[in-house]
């Protein structure tokens, strides 16, 4: 018997539910697909070469969805070939696609070169603390990214070039009312976060408990979205760090809530099922923004699994941002060299955003594509020809390598993990404060998102490939909206 047909011939009498145009009286989906996956998996055999993880999906798995159902993860026998099993199954009437479980990695270079030589990387426990007023304090002195590219200067707030006003956009908002983004909830879909001490883990000393709402890990069973790589703290700092606490750091939008969601283990690598997963438990748990620091592979062109649920989070009105990805990622799980933007930031309605240096030039990761939306702050060392050789990475206190309670400063984080993290904390402080028109319909709302970052963004003079609409303006961005 064929597959492609076996959807429609094989019939239960008494069963009322349809499985894909199967008619009124199909089988039960639990039973059609365990007659469905062992013959897929005959047809493709022998293959054990497609079972390698360094093919970019997980080994002896396949997702498949029915219509009208949500997709499913399955086994293949060891010795069955993923992609020759997808395709058999995805050509079946009963089936509305099915795919390989496709790898993902978080989007960072490797910036171990020491950018600053006389910045050790440690806590500052006597920092400043900011004002209400300016949120001037020492951690200027390493938050170039905050800070606007243009005068006055202060001796607290010095021009940075490569700045995106943050400290404009807390002052748009504390006239609002809504000081830091407070009341919107942002899903961190990484590695997790440091966000509570539990068992021979600690909460970052630059996070407080009011912070976090509930969030899960799709990494191992039962376990809490705690950080085991330092990647998803320090996405999660850029976006939302404490502040007014006198201790190191500051996040763009310091008062809204984190949801960590681990999806992401501590090799930065993770799978398209755990994502969509995630994607859809931050839209059924009110996240208004989510941000994936995370790519697929150039080869994986659309991700069926988790561009479906992408769909689910623009229906109700959540805004999407992830990082473009970077010309140079190497990942444990034996990703290469990447050359292309790919998912989620080729995704339906996604803000695809990538990388800037301290001297405002595109980072030497950058990559072009017709994807990208936004250039933010990503640190590092810019491409050639940049006539600034400012180079500093994102600061942000994180764990420390292979710790689980030591936190520092580190100076190698750099890449469009760190630009994705400052588009959703200036995307928080929009919907928080008066930055859109009232009364707009969930994907409108989406969509003035993209489109008010995009009309107030500080052209670079770059190709759009290059730049997508250019470097974000956080000031102008959540300025009120005019009537």
């Amino acid at each position: 018997m064929s597959l492609d047909n076996f959807g429609s011939a094989t019939v239960l009498a008494g069963e009322q539910r349809s499985v894909g145009g199967a008619g009124p009286h199909a089988m039960p989906k639990r039973r059609l697909l365990q007659a469905l996956v062992p013959l897929a998996a005959t047809l493709a055999l022998p293959s054990a070469a497609s079972a390698s993880p360094a093919h970019g999906f997980a080994p002896h798995q396949v997702v498949v969805k029915f219509a009208g159902e949500r997709p499913r993860t399955v086994s293949l026998p060891s010795d069955a070939g993923v992609m020759r099993a997808a395709a058999a199954l995805d050509r079946s009437v009963a089936v509305a696609y099915a795919e390989p479980n496709y790898r993902a990695s978080a989007s960072a270079v490797d910036g171990s070169a020491p950018y600053d030589p006389d910045d050790t990387g440690t806590l500052k426990l006597t920092a400043k603390a900011a004002t209400e007023d300016d949120r001037s304090g020492d951690w200027a002195f390493r938050q170039w990214n905050f800070l606007s590219p243009e005068g006055p200067a202060t001796p607290d707030l010095p021009p940075s070039p490569g700045g995106i006003d943050v400290v404009g956009a807390w002052r748009n908002l504390i006239a609002a009312g809504r000081a830091g983004g407070a009341g919107v909830t942002v899903a961190v879909l990484d590695s997790g976060v440091a966000y509570r001490s539990h068992g021979g883990y600690s909460r970052s000393p630059d996070f407080a408990p009011w912070q976090f709402v509930p969030g899960r890990s799709y990494i191992g069973p039962g376990s809490m979205p705690l950080d085991l790589n330092g990647h998803g703290t320090h996405v999660a700092g850029t976006i939302a760090e404490q502040t007014d606490n006198g201790f190191a750091l500051t996040g763009i939008a310091y008062r809204a809530k984190l949801m960590p969601l681990r999806v992401l283990n501590r090799f930065g690598v993770g799978y398209s099922n755990q994502i969509a997963r995630a994607i859809r438990f931050a839209v059924d748990h009110r996240a208004r923004v989510i941000n994936m620091s995370l790519n697929f592979e150039c080869e994986d062109k659309r991700i069926r699994v988790v561009d479906e649920a992408l769909r689910y989070a623009y229906a109700k009105g959540v805004v999407t941002v992830a990082s473009a990805g970077n010309l140079e990622t190497a990942t444990a799980g034996g990703a290469g060299t990447k050359a292309c933007v790919s998912e989620p930031a080729t995704g339906p309605h996604v803000i695809a955003v990538s990388g800037t240096t301290e001297g405002g030039c595109l980072g030497r990761y950058a990559l072009a594509s017709t994807a990208i939306d936004l250039l933010a702050p990503g640190g590092g060392e810019p491409r050639r020809g940049c006539p600034s050789v400012l180079s500093r990475p994102i600061y942000q206190v994180t764990l420390k390598p292979r710790s689980r309670d030591e936190f520092g400063i580190p100076n190698n984080y750099v890449g469009t993990s760190m630009a994705a993290a400052h588009v959703s904390g200036v995307a928080a402080l929009m919907l928080a404060g008066n930055a859109l028109e009232a009364g707009l319909s969930p994907k409108a709302r989406v969509d003035a998102v993209l489109r008010r970052l995009r009309e107030t963004a500080r052209d670079l003079g770059l190709p759009p490939r290059r730049q997508g609409a250019g470097l974000i303006d956080a000031r102008l961005a959540t300025e009120p909206a005019q009537p």
